[in-house]
């Protein structure tokens, strides 16, 4: 698969599922039991705006490569046809942006900068 071939989307697509597995391994550890709650506390990680500000976050501290701020960029500015249901599109941009990295970082098997991406979230969550 050539993955410079993919669009920002389909990158994100890939993302979103890496990343809803890692916050459910990670808040499953945290020793959270119900479901109830475990879906709860998600919802602080996996939502656009949580997203987007854990995005922001990271930019702001410098924490991504220049390189991982132009696929950010690109995925932000893609012109899509679908519209946010819970959120501005600027947030859901961002997030979708967030989701683009990590789908390609996981494509491109840079397992080792996508972890400590995916820990950095956890930290700054």
């Amino acid at each position: 698969m050539d993955i410079n071939s993919l669009n920002p989307l389909e990158l994100a697509y890939i993302g979103d599922a890496i990343y809803e597995v890692r916050i459910r391994e990670y808040l499953i550890k945290k020793g959270i039991r119900k479901v109830n709650n475990l879906q709860k506390e998600a919802k602080n990680y996996v939502s656009a705006k949580s997203q987007s500000e854990i995005l922001n976050k990271m930019i702001e501290n410098n924490f991504l490569t220049n390189e991982e701020i132009e696929i950010v960029k690109h995925a932000r500015n893609y012109k899509s046809v679908s519209k946010p249901k819970n959120t501005d599109i600027l947030t859901y941009k961002y997030a979708t942006g967030l989701e683009c990295l990590i789908g390609y970082l996981y494509l491109n098997k840079n397992i080792e900068r996508l972890n400590r991406i995916l820990d950095r979230i956890v930290e700054v969550r």
